[in-house]
């Protein structure tokens, strides 16, 4: 899965992305972590939004978070590296699906928070672009309504000079 993953567009060959697997006993000391920072920093939050979010990595046996990568390049900008690292998402995505395994990718709070950063051992220059949660599947996914592409499609033309 990790070797398709990394077949993605990657301009100047940067690799601007790196992987870092949650797994096993692992998964449930996140979620604690995570229960225990969500009751310091609101007083007020109810016991489901603190169940939530001690059970956030326990769904599936495998997420794989990629990181992307951004330190400072003189030639690819960073909003092409940061693509590149949705691409990677978006491709695991895809191989764990077509491996037969079940896998949705997620961001959420954690995703954003300097002090999940800084435990999951981020530098400065890094950010979670996805947290990818692979497994066996319990059930078939719903399909969602999607957008008419022909609704989506412009048509460019040169303005008259």
């Amino acid at each position: 899965m990790l070797r398709s993953a990394s077949r993605v567009p990657d301009h100047g060959r940067r690799v601007p992305w790196r992987y870092l697997a949650i797994r096993g006993e692992a998964r449930h000391a996140l979620g604690e972590r995570l229960a225990a920072l969500t009751r310091e920093r609101d007083a007020g939050a109810g016991e489901a939004a603190i169940e939530k979010d001690r059970q956030r990595f326990s769904h599936a046996p495998l997420v794989v978070t990629v990181i992307a990568r951004l330190g400072p390049d003189e030639k690819i900008p960073e909003q092409e590296r940061l693509l590149t690292a949705g691409c990677v998402c978006f491709a695991l995505l895809q191989a764990a699906q077509a491996l037969g395994y079940g896998a949705t990718w997620l961001t959420g709070w954690p995703a954003y928070d300097a002090t999940v950063h800084g435990w999951l051992g981020l530098a400065a220059d890094e950010r979670v672009a996805g947290f990818i949660h692979i497994g066996t599947p319990r059930l078939d996914a719903p399909e969602r309504e999607r957008p008419d592409p022909a609704t989506l499609l412009e048509e460019w033309s040169a303005p008259a000079a």
